[in-house]
């Protein structure tokens, strides 16, 4: 099997898994709380479906000018798509992960959102070019979003790879299962927005290679919600474990503190009613410090 055979197949291969994963999300119920998946996973059949209709319609006749547009902008509009819902599936994952933890939970979710917002701000604006037509800026600002979320992924699969222990999770859990495989498409995407620009055919090596491990994630992802998932372990910390310490700290950011009186104070800053509970409690307490 030649490579434009191999690349044909698994164009057909990869919605059928996307398809056998939503099914998995289904019966495991777990479409709540994987949305951003769902998602994720709809539109990568969505586009898919339109792009081998459009394959199909060129096998029967249709004029390519004609076709091709409709390729493109569905394309690289899916292509964007799916940077953006891949965002969604890391910040949802992270929520998951760190939800024993409440404090770390807010204040990791409100650092993560601010550097997804200023990435995909810089993604954008880095789309901008001279001489810049309308197809050069979705196909820029496409690539740039699928390298930001390839980025940002990255780091959290690293995260993930070294808080699963402390947070209570394991190596089957569905936590990590979707993490390992957004890694993979991750990794995939940004060597391919890399290589893109230098790609003279699409029946490349680099074309199998990227068609087998977006395959295999799709595979992994279908394995981890169709096998039971283990429950998650009790998170027990140590009084000196970093994770407690800055999940305090985190719990007690954003609240008002408590007031406490140093030093003397005027009565008259008292009010009436204030003094006279305070004259009787004196008065209780003047007979039991005589009978003592």
């Amino acid at each position: 099997m030649n490579a434009k055979s191999l690349i044909q197949l698994l164009e057909y291969v990869d919605p059928l898994l996307c398809l056998i994963t939503i099914g998995a999300l289904f019966r495991a119920k777990q479409v709540r709380a994987f949305f951003s998946l769902f998602l994720l996973l709809s539109t990568k059949v969505i586009a898919d479906s339109v792009a081998l209709l459009i394959f199909f319609l060129l096998a029967r006749g249709v004029d390519k000018h004609v076709a091709y547009p409709i390729y493109f902008y569905t394309y690289w509009t899916a292509y964007a798509l799916e940077a953006i819902l891949s965002i969604l599936v890391i910040y949802s994952i992270f929520k998951l992960a760190m939800e024993p933890l409440k404090g770390l939970q807010s204040l990791g979710l409100l650092v993560f959102r601010w550097a997804a917002a200023i990435s995909i701000a810089v993604a954008i604006g880095m789309a901008f070019g001279p001489h810049m037509t309308s197809t050069k800026f979705i196909i820029n600002a496409a690539n740039q979003l699928q390298r930001t979320q390839s980025i940002l992924t990255l780091c959290l699969l690293l995260f993930v790879c070294f808080a699963i222990r402390p947070m209570g999770l394991s190596h089957r859990s569905r936590i990590f299962g979707v993490s390992l495989g957004l890694g993979i498409l991750s990794t995939v995407e940004l060597v391919s927005s890399a290589w893109l620009t230098n790609m003279t055919t699409m029946y490349m090596t680099f074309s199998v290679v990227r068609g087998i491990a977006i395959s295999l994630a799709f595979g992994i992802w279908a394995a981890y919600f169709f096998i039971p998932e283990p429950q998650r372990r009790m998170i027990v910390l140590p009084t000196t474990s970093p994770f407690l310490k800055w999940n305090q700290v985190s719990l007690a950011l954003g609240h008002d503190p408590g007031y406490v009186v140093v030093g003397s104070s005027s009565p008259d800053l008292f009010a009436p009613a204030e003094l006279e509970i305070m004259r009787r409690a004196a008065e209780k307490t003047v007979p039991v410090a005589a009978l003592n």
